[in-house]
């Protein structure tokens, strides 16, 4: 049987205009600022204007991915989706995709199959412009920072510690690493520099974390771009680059509204990666979504240990959020990666695989139960080959941790083949729970980290690097030892390490440096290989991507 890709079955789709998704979503046409016919911005406004008590709040997460993919995006769509068709008032909220990624090896980010958020290819190939309007506001920020040295450096700034680096969306390993300012006095002055891609720049966390203007021209003031020959830190507030970044993005934040395949109103607002930064959607858009739904779902980036454990001790403790239920997304065959199954073998039934893979899923699980307290269901994304036995086994060892797990064709049968999962969920959505924390952040640095690595990702401990125990200390004595901790780790382990896949146990996380997001509340613990301008593959996406005589698009998918 034949299937249609997923820019097919978006570009066949049947669009609602964006002032009707707009009603269906509760909004007034004064908040509305339509860009085209299917794409709209919601004034921020709303938020203070509106009485209308908030919706439950639930969160999409996942296991550890792999190549065989988990389809957490796909099922956060096709839940929202199961929940309109039981006849619940849901509005979703999503990351905008980064294009470094759709051009790279992943694709686009907006679902898949009949659980999608549309128009898909407006989504993956600009947007609005919001991520360009960060890149430019991170790239001005640079821009004074080095004019401001070239104009006699008032503040005192050294060249050799400036921590601020340009930004770009798209992966390209070349510019990780630069020396510019070369060509004379005129060009500038000489240094060594690089390039992050987008989503990693604190600009990003920033946007995604303020919840108004004022709020956002504080944090922007705070990021920490260098330090002085005297080691004291220089901020963009120093520089006197706020006003002109907050221009930059004013327009940025306010939330994009579209649709689902079958009409539900979807936010797509901001998009930190979770390998790097804190993987979460813009607060503004959770909280509007939550504003004008019963039941808002979002979801957080790669697996529980990263998007989830960000999401619930960064995004949450930041903007007060209290989730009301977990969905960890699983597919069988996922599952027998973990458990040691070639990719080629997937679809050949292997319970002894899949059983030494499940611990991976039941770690997830139960740090959702038992560290942050909060009610959880598995969804199963099923594949046609999985089989009843493989099946019988999953939910058979989830119910040893007291979950629950629904089965989720929403791929191919969209809103109809959530109902069992959105059922479930609202089942969940109606239990007390007691959400906590996984540390506290009276904690020193060290055994924040310490903590992280034993109590989410099942390690012995952390071994730190001379640079970062150098780092801890300065930032200790600045007073930044009471911020949350941000860790930038491979996606595909519960390690450090993403050749140990499953459950690993007996490891210890090697951190080899940290630096503060002040800006973004946060501090960034760097450990591995982890990088934050990714490159290109052997055989990247873009090449499969064309436009015709009538600029529709292929290959996007």
């Amino acid at each position: 049987m034949a299937y249609l890709s997923d820019i097919e079955i978006a570009q066949a789709a049947k669009m609602s205009y964006i002032g009707d998704i707009a009603k269906t979503a509760g909004i007034d046409d004064k908040y509305l600022e339509p860009y085209g016919k299917y794409k709209a911005k919601v004034d921020y406004s709303l938020l203070n204007e509106s009485t209308r008590k908030n919706g439950k709040l639930v969160l999409v997460t996942a296991i550890t991915p792999t190549p065989a993919g988990e389809g957490k995006t796909t099922t956060t769509i096709g839940l929202s989706d199961g929940l309109r068709r039981i006849g619940k008032n849901v509005v979703v909220a999503l990351r905008e995709p980064s294009l470094g990624p759709v051009f790279g090896v992943k694709g686009g980010a907006a679902g898949g199959g009949y659980a999608q958020v549309l128009p898909m290819e407006d989504i993956n190939l600009h947007f609005t412009g919001d991520f360009h309007a960060i890149g430019a506001a991170n790239n001005l920020l640079a821009a004074m920072l080095d004019n401001h040295i070239y104009q006699g450096n008032a503040l005192g700034i050294d060249p050799r510690r400036i921590t601020w680096r340009r930004c770009v969306d798209m992966n390209d390993r070349q510019l990780r690493f630069v020396t510019d300012g070369l060509g004379g006095r005129v060009n500038g002055v000489p240094r060594e520099d690089g390039y992050d891609i987008t989503v990693a720049s604190e600009i990003m966390a920033v946007f995604c974390l303020s919840t108004s203007i004022s709020d956002l021209k504080e944090r922007l003031s705070r990021i920490v771009v260098a330090y002085t020959y005297e080691d004291k830190p220089v901020t963009a507030g120093d520089l006197k680059a706020v006003g002109a970044m907050t221009a930059l993005l004013k327009d940025a934040l306010k939330p994009n509204l579209v649709q689902t395949i079958e009409g539900t109103p979807a936010f797509v607002h901001g998009g930190p990666f979770a390998n790097i930064a804190h993987g979460c959607n813009s607060v503004i858009a959770t909280r509007m979504a939550m504003k004008l739904g019963d039941y808002a779902v979002t979801e957080a980036g790669f697996g529980a240990d990263l998007g989830a454990e960000k999401f619930l001790d960064i995004k949450c403790r930041a903007a007060g959020l209290r989730p009301n239920a977990v969905v960890v997304v699983a597919t069988v065959r996922a599952l027998k990666m973990h458990g040691g199954t070639p990719k080629t073998e997937l679809g050949a039934e292997n319970l002894e695989s899949l059983e030494k893979g499940i611990p991976n899923l039941l770690r997830h699980v139960s740090n959702i139960k038992n560290v942050y307290k909060l009610p959880c269901v598995v969804a199963v994304n099923r594949f046609p080959t999985d089989t009843d036995a493989e099946i019988a086994l999953v939910i058979e060892k989830c119910k040893t941790l007291g979950v629950n797990v629904a089965l989720s064709t929403v791929w191919a049968d969209g809103g109809k083949g959530g109902e069992a999962l959105a059922k479930e969920v609202v089942r969940l959505c109606e239990e007390e729970n007691d959400f906590s924390f996984s540390y506290e952040l009276d904690l020193p640095i060290k055994d924040k980290i310490a903590t992280v690595v034993r109590r989410v990702y099942g390690g012995d401990g952390v071994a730190f690097d001379a640079s970062a125990e150098k780092s801890i200390a300065k930032l200790t004595e600045l007073g930044f030892d009471k911020l949350p901790i941000c860790v930038a780790k491979t996606q595909y382990s519960f390690s450090d390490d993403a050749t140990k896949l499953g459950a690993p146990e007996g490891f210890t996380v090697k951190v080899r440096d940290v630096k503060v997001s002040a800006g973004a509340g946060f501090i960034v613990v760097l450990t591995g290989a982890i990088m934050t301008m990714p490159g290109l593959p052997p055989k990247p996406a873009a090449e499969r991507i064309d436009v015709d005589e009538n600029g529709r698009i292929s290959g996007l998918f």
